[in-house]
């Protein structure tokens, strides 16, 4: 494996579907690297440790997590499918006492490939979302996108 990070917990990720992109780093996390940021932990803990964009609800919900990437410009889309000039990003959750609770979240490159931090472990490039599916993070709940810049 050429990673640090539990197999057991992310199972789909091998040699033959991932490559990792940088070394593991505690300053930022998956929510903060699918806002293309490596600078700061992005979460919505209601005691304001991580960060979470300003007028944003603090609570571990989809609609919450939608809402701060939607300050990005980001909005809720169908799939994951590659479009040309569109950059998008899915979340993952998985159901907790009967809620669905986001876990992870990945963007789309533009070779449509995806891109992860994971968690305190490194950043890697997957082949496909679902390569990151699994005990850790659960499934893809939702997906937004948003106009690629230049």
């Amino acid at each position: 494996m050429p990673g640090s990070w539990p197999t057991s917990e992310l199972p789909n990720l091998n040699d033959n579907n991932c490559q990792v992109t940088s070394m593991a780093s505690r300053r930022y996390n998956c929510i903060a690297w699918a806002a293309r940021e490596n600078t700061r932990w992005w979460w919505p803990d209601p005691l304001g440790v991580g960060y979470w964009p300003s007028g944003v609800q603090r609570s571990e919900t989809p609609e919450a997590f939608v809402a701060a990437y939607s300050t990005l410009g980001f909005e809720r889309c169908r799939d994951g499918t590659p479009e040309a000039g569109i950059e998008k990003l899915a979340i993952f959750g998985q159901n907790r006492g009967g809620k669905l609770v986001p876990t992870h979240a990945a963007i789309q490159l533009e070779s449509g490939e995806w891109s992860s931090k994971l968690g305190e472990f490194e950043d890697v490039t997957h082949d496909a979302v679902d390569d990151v599916r699994g005990p850790a993070y659960g499934e893809v709940a939702l997906y937004m996108s948003r106009q690629r810049s230049s």
